[in-house]
């Protein structure tokens, strides 16, 4: 589980103190311009998103976990072991870094070879796959997150979780995120989280989710 974790995301960056004692995240940039995803996702939305919430997930990681046996950890392993505070900005530092991954200015805007096999096996279409994510996105209570995930059978499954949930505790292997927290939509969709979600799909790159259901 551990090996394809690390192969998916951009990793949070670790770095030492002058007395290289306790480990410390680093938040990452975005790998393309605050402004590059708008119309779909404004700049003033992409500011708060990443340099408040996201990076508030990673200052409040680092100091929970700062002595104590989570220091030093892979972010990965913190997710799959922790609970409670640790747990949740932990799996969402895990979970954003994820979902900014496979946006892009420039995306496949469809899913072939392989992937889009697996989709029509399990869905029906490409299409059919969309709305029920949408569908499922829309529906959530509260806040949290939608995934495409592979289950242990090699199943293509929609996954609904709160908070910060992740299937990947769910021996899953996560392929794509939606992001329904209020933060991630509210600026520019106000209370129409369904319009929120339909705009992501032009800017999920799916050579990303693509390369993501390749490796093992």
């Amino acid at each position: 589980m551990t090996q394809f974790i690390t192969l998916f995301i951009i990793p949070l960056i670790m770095a030492t103190t002058d007395t290289a004692a306790e480990p410390r995240f680093i938040p990452q940039e975005l790998p393309y311009a605050y402004d590059a995803l708008a119309p779909a996702i404004s700049e003033e939305t992409m500011h708060y998103h990443h340099d408040k919430h996201y990076a508030g997930y990673v200052a409040k990681l680092n100091e929970l976990i700062l002595d104590t046996p989570f220091a030093g950890q892979p972010l990965e392993d913190i997710v799959l072991s922790a609970d409670g505070a640790v747990f949740n900005n932990a799996a969402q530092a895990w979970n954003h870094e994820f979902f900014f991954g496979e946006l892009s200015p420039k995306p496949q805007k469809e899913p072939s070879n392989e992937l889009l096999e697996a989709i029509n096996r399990n869905f029906g279409s490409f299409d059919e796959l969309k709305t029920r994510m949408t569908q499922a996105a829309a529906g959530l209570f509260g806040s949290g997150w939608v995934w495409l995930a592979e289950n242990e059978p090699g199943e293509l499954v929609i996954v609904s979780e709160q908070n910060a949930g992740n299937p990947m505790c769910r021996g899953m292997k996560p392929l794509l995120a939606l992001d329904v927290w209020e933060h991630a939509y509210y600026i520019d969709y106000r209370n129409r989280r369904a319009d929120a979600v339909g705009a992501l799909w032009d800017v999920i790159d799916w050579r990303v989710v693509e390369d993501r259901y390749a490796k093992e």
